[in-house]
């Protein structure tokens, strides 16, 4: 299979990691406390709505922040059995592994120090009723620097030994 076929296949499970993984965390804590309404389906990506006027502030700014921490831990997670899928022999499987630990690493520190006001705020809106906006995206800003590197200095290096081998 050619690098540009892996690629694909490595973007697309990033999408789909990335869906199962936030939104799905975002999908269990709303089932878990009776105010999941329905899931939106949204180009390549999905939505969990809410019954927000059920839900105390404090309920609503959970619902928002737990994607973005299922999806650093899921992150954290793939960082460290980094060795263990490098090892093996699937090239299309490490191309998936990669391009899905880049998502969750980056997108939602990203996301939620930059581009949610671009975006109508999403997940934010939730956040900054549990912490002032201010202190979510420097949190965020500095998370994404952190895993920003990282990622540059533990994950890449190992990859790029893996493929070349």
């Amino acid at each position: 299979m050619n690098k540009r076929t892996r690629q694909f296949f490595g973007l697309l499970s990033a999408v789909i990691a990335y869906n199962i993984f936030h939104e799905g965390a975002h999908l269990v804590y709303a089932l878990s406390i009776g105010a999941f309404k329905q899931i939106n389906f949204l180009g390549l990506g999905i939505q969990i709505d809410v019954h927000a006027e059920q839900m105390s502030d404090t309920q609503l700014g959970i619902f928002c922040l737990v994607g973005a921490v299922t999806t650093l831990i899921v992150a954290y997670g793939l960082v460290a059995a980094t060795d263990r899928i490098c090892e093996v022999k699937s090239k299309v499987f490490k191309a998936c592994m990669y391009y899905v630990t880049i998502a969750l690493l980056l997108v939602d520190p990203l996301y939620l120090s930059l581009l949610y006001e671009f975006f109508g705020g999403g997940d934010m809106n939730g956040i900054a009723l549990l912490i002032p906006e201010w202190t979510a995206r420097l949190c965020f800003g500095l998370l994404f620097l952190v895993n920003g590197f990282v990622f540059w200095k533990l994950v890449l290096p190992k990859y790029k030994r893996a493929f070349s081998e």
